[in-house]
C-alpha cells in the first residue's frame, strides 16, 4: 500500500509520518501492494483531524476522525476503517467486479464471520417538485432534516442538498 500524505495547518514530521505508515500498514492485509491510501491531516485551534480515502475502481472507502492529539485520531481513524472493511467485505468484493483487483487475495479468500447484514425498515415515497436549490435548503430547514431530495428546478434532474458543519450547504448533483 502507498501512501500520499499532506498536511494542512501542521508541519509534517518523520514521527507523524511513522505513526500513519505504522498505523494503516495494519490495513496493508486487505489491499494490494499498489493501492494508493490519500491521507490529509487537518489542525484547526484544538482540533486535530484525519481522512484517509481509499479510492478504488466502484467504491471509495473514507474515514475521518477528530480529536484533541493527532496520534489519537490516527488510532481511531485506522480502527474505523479496518471495521468498515471487515463489516461490508461481501458488499466490497464480487467476484465478477473490477474493484476486486485492488484487493489482496487472502482478504478475498478470507471466511465470512460477520453475520450483520444492511436492513431496510422504513420506505417512504414522495413527489419531487421542481425547486431551485436556495427554496430547497428552506425547505430542509423547515422539516428538520440534514438533507432533502428535490428535483432541480433549473436542470430537471435528482438533486440532494445537506446540512454541512459551519451552518453551510452543500448540494449533491448527478454527474452525466
Amino acid at each position: 500500500m502507498q501512501y500520499k500524505i499532506t498536511g494542512r495547518g501542521i508541519d509534517l514530521t518523520q514521527g507523524l509520518k511513522d505513526a500513519i505508515t505504522s498505523k494503516l500498514g495494519k490495513l496493508e492485509k486487505f489491499f494490494s501492494d499498489d493501492t494508493i491510501a490519500n491521507v490529509t491531516l487537518t489542525v484547526e485551534k484544538d482540533r486535530q483531524k484525519i481522512e484517509v480515502t481509499i479510492p478504488m475502481k466502484g467504491h471509495v472507502i473514507r474515514a475521518e476522525q477528530v480529536s484533541g492529539d493527532m496520534y489519537v485520531s490516527i488510532d481511531l481513524v485506522e480502527e474505523v476503517l479496518e471495521r468498515q472493511l471487515r463489516r461490508y467485505r461481501t458488499k466490497l468484493i464480487a467476484k465478477d467486479q473490477q474493484a476486486a483487483k485492488e484487493f489482496s487475495h487472502e482478504y478475498i479468500e478470507e471466511e465470512d464471520t460477520s453475520d450483520e447484514d444492511i436492513e431496510i425498515v422504513r420506505t417512504k415515497k414522495f413527489g419531487l417538485k421542481p425547486m431551485f436549490p436556495e427554496d430547497a435548503c428552506v425547505q430542509m430547514e423547515l422539516l428538520g432534516h440534514n438533507f432533502f431530495v428535490f428535483r432541480n428546478a433549473e436542470t430537471d434532474e435528482i438533486n440532494v442538498v445537506y446540512k454541512r458543519r459551519g451552518n453551510t450547504y452543500g448540494l449533491i448533483e448527478p454527474e452525466c
